[in-house]
């Protein structure tokens, strides 16, 4: 799928829902208070958030770190416009920096003029991009010095009963959600190719997963 084809169709998907998106989506996309709370940068030290939907995290992420530079992008150009009209709302427009850009091909020195990121971090996003191995390489190969990529997202769901498993899988698949089976083992694998540590989480149940690489 072409970055053209991904946006068109993000965009279709997100015309009307990023209206009400944070008031539906917060009770069910656990952890991602969690992340925000772990990323930690060094003082001064850039965070960026990869598909950055409707800047929810972005906000928040600028009240925990005040110190720190703020990058957001989405190949959605209405989840922007919603991003950035969050973002305004909440006085931090000065602080986040806001752009257009694929997850799976983005360079933060053309989109933002930062060579590298000291954080990095995906929220329930590598379930809906089709190439999201990519995404996880191209983030990786953007880490700073001692920087990190954060990721969460819905995991395996091994743990939960069969029939409430069975269903919510079919509303995620409605929204064109997949959850990464193989998450684990492709973060495993690109911490081995880039001599990374890696820590990975998942709840109980399963139903959310947490992970983070670590140069």
């Amino acid at each position: 799928m072409s970055a053209a084809t991904a946006a068109e169709k993000m965009d279709r998907q997100y015309r009307f829902q990023r209206h009400i998106y944070d008031y539906t989506r917060t009770h069910y996309l656990f952890w991602r208070r969690r992340l925000i709370a772990d990323l930690k940068p060094p003082r001064g030290g850039s965070i960026v958030e990869v598909a950055c939907g409707t800047g929810w995290n972005l906000i928040r992420a600028a009240e925990s770190y005040p110190a720190s530079p703020l990058y957001g992008f989405d190949i959605s150009r209405e989840m922007l416009a919603t991003s950035k009209s969050s973002i305004a709302g909440h006085g931090t427009s000065s602080r986040v920096v806001l752009a257009e850009g694929d997850a799976t091909a983005f360079d933060l020195g053309h989109m933002f003029g930062i060579e590298k990121a000291d954080r990095i971090f995906i929220s329930y996003a590598l379930s809906m991009i089709p190439d999201w191995p990519a995404a996880i390489a191209c983030a990786v190969a953007q880490l700073a010095p001692g920087g990190q990529l954060h990721v969460v997202d819905f995991g395996r769901m091994d743990n939960m009963p069969s029939l409430p498993r069975a269903a919510f899988l079919r509303f995620l698949a409605h929204y064109n959600v997949t959850p990464r089976r193989d998450l684990e083992a492709m973060l495993c694998a690109a911490a081995k190719r880039h001599d990374l540590s890696l820590s990975f989480e998942e709840m109980r149940s399963g139903y959310t997963a947490y992970a983070v690489l670590r140069r």
